[in-house]
């Protein structure tokens, strides 16, 4: 066995390692300051060139993220125009029906052919600007057109084989101080009912018209026999052949312009805005209970019992407990409002009796929502004209909402409404079973302006 005979020790260094006078706080040196012996300024312009050098490599490769991000997003199609329309006046708004572009300009209205992108026909005799148009077709080469012009007048045309036809000014009056602005409009689609929202000085209606387009198209058809009969005998004449292409042209469209008489809409419905609730007029229930024309329906909360003297002290309570908001905020008075949004809606089990008789592809009645109210309001469309103008037309139907109703859609078939509060929620209406489908809730603090079906 071998043992040690003396103490294991660190042996001494030798001289080749010990360090040098220069060498002993190498280690409590930073090497990023290795720069600073540099002399000023060099050291200066040392720092300003890094801190740009670094900002430069940031900014690229923050391009560089993004357009890895688009690439790998879907690339949108470009279109690029096939035709254009050279119109004289500067164009305001426009609307397609059938085969023909409808043109609003500066000075009155122009129909282009989207066949061959030439003007059909332009109507300036009112030399006035368009500012809005809605059309519809009827059929056999006639087209109905609604506008309005800068004054707020709404114009009804039709539109016939290449010939502007003005059938009624609907708000026209003898007094201009009397009249009434058209500020919204709407064709059903078929073109059977018109409606437009009127504003005056202190209040607003909605009027809704049905179009007598069976007879339009009853009578185009009789002055366009009339006119070809005209172009046959003016060929059959002894006159020349260029006079006889002339009158081949030109005569039927004049004899269409000169002898037109189109019958003029029908006024259906006055509907005005709902009244603020006030105190009740009835001595007791029985009275209010009268009113009622059927238990079934919801009501806009005229027939209730609730007396002045209580909406008062009810409306003095809230006041009272919330003072110190009220003076932040504002007082706001309720007030009548001044506009709505309707939709022409084909028929449902909501709108339509079991005794009815209507046709599927026909509107049955209107469905409308005032500006800062809860009720969502349906009216048919069959009521006769017996009440008298200055009454108030009660809805057929009534959907109250928890918050006002900010906007509404109507979806292509009809069946679906949608209708958005002003609390931020979306809700689906089944308008043919007559309940919800749907509630969704948007983010707080957000205000739903429109919303449309895709």
């Amino acid at each position: 066995a071998n043992t040690r005979k003396h103490s294991v020790g660190i042996p001494p260094p030798s001289e080749k390692d010990w360090l040098k006078e220069d060498e002993e706080n190498f280690f409590l040196l930073d090497p990023d300051r290795m720069r600073d012996v540099l002399p000023q300024p060099f050291r200066m312009i040392n720092k300003l060139v890094m801190q740009v050098f670094e900002s430069a490599m940031e900014i690229i490769e923050r391009r560089e993220m993004l357009q890895e991000a688009q690439k790998l997003k879907v690339q949108p199609k470009r279109c690029f125009p096939t035709a254009e329309f050279q119109v004289t006046e500067r164009a305001n708004c426009l609307a397609v029906s059938g085969k023909y572009v409808f043109v609003g300009l500066s000075v009155g209205l122009v129909a282009f052919n989207t066949c061959d992108f030439k003007d059909v026909c332009a109507w300036d005799a009112a030399k006035t600007e368009i500012c809005a148009i809605h059309t519809s077709d009827l059929g056999n080469e006639c087209h109905v057109l609604l506008a309005v012009d800068e004054m707020g007048l709404a114009w009804l045309f039709c539109f016939h084989k290449g010939s502007f036809l003005l059938i009624k000014i609907l708000n026209e009056v003898k007094d201009i101080r009397q009249r009434n602005t058209c500020v919204e409009m709407v064709l059903s689609l078929g073109g059977d009912y018109a409606g437009i929202l009127l504003q005056g000085n202190t209040k607003a209606w909605l009027e809704i018209y049905q179009l007598p387009k069976d007879s339009w198209l009853t009578e185009m058809e009789k002055i366009t026999g009339a006119a070809e009969e005209l172009a046959c005998n003016a060929r059959g004449s002894s006159c020349s052949s260029e006079v006889g292409t002339f009158l081949l042209q030109e005569l039927p469209v004049s004899a269409i312009q000169a002898d037109v008489d189109l019958d003029p809409p029908v006024l259906l419905l006055t509907v005005r805005p709902p009244k603020p609730i006030t105190g009740t007029s009835f001595k007791g229930p029985l009275d209010a209970l009268k009113e009622v024309d059927d238990g079934s329906m919801l009501g806009l909360g005229y027939n209730h019992l609730i007396k002045d003297s209580q909406w008062e002290l009810q409306e003095a309570i809230f006041c009272s407990t919330y003072q110190e908001y009220l003076e932040a905020e504002g007082v706001i008075k309720e007030e009548i409002p001044r506009y709505a949004t309707f939709h022409f809606l084909l028929p449902s089990r909501i709108l339509v009796g079991p005794e009815m008789k209507v046709q599927p592809d026909i509107p049955a009645g209107i469905g409308v929502h005032w500006d800062g109210n809860h009720n969502f309001c349906f009216y048919l469309l069959n009521h006769s004209l017996k009440q008298e103008t200055d009454s108030d037309l009660k809805p057929d139907v009534v959907w109250p909402c928890a918050a006002p109703i900010a906007c509404s859609a109507v979806s292509s078939c009809s069946r679906y409404l949608a209708l958005a509060g002003e609390d931020a929620t979306i809700t689906i209406w089944d308008k043919h079973l007559g309940y919800p489908l749907s509630v969704t809730a948007i983010l707080e603090e957000r205000f739903i302006r429109s919303i449309h079906f895709l």
